[in-house]
């Protein structure tokens, strides 16, 4: 049924189901449809900090886990530092070079 058949009948859309590569974490998403303010953290005088116990049990982030840094930047400064966890990262770089691999076939 079209949309405008559903219009005109009444019929309720069915809510769209995000494929992966639309899913926030491992692919590019619109501003502010995932990102969220966790946590507060102060850096020690020896630059560092304390994840909080909260984040790490939500994250599964244990003793030993390694996290790898991303950064980015706006006019030369780093304006964003994301954690992702090791173990995790190569499946995220896979969707995000997956999307980019689709949009260059169809160019």
């Amino acid at each position: 049924m079209s949309d405008n058949q559903k219009k005109r009948t009444g019929a309720k859309a069915k809510p769209e189901q995000k494929a992966d590569s639309e899913k926030c974490c491992g692919s590019v998403a619109p501003a502010g449809s995932c990102c969220k303010l966790q946590s507060l953290v102060s850096i020690d005088e020896r630059g560092q900090m304390i994840l909080p116990k909260e984040i790490r049990d939500k994250a599964n982030i244990r003793a030993g886990d390694k996290l790898a840094i991303t950064s980015l930047e706006k006019d030369g400064r780093i304006c964003c530092i994301l954690l992702t966890k090791a173990d995790e990262l190569a499946g995220g770089v896979r969707i995000m070079l997956g999307a980019v691999m689709k949009d260059l076939a169809q160019d």
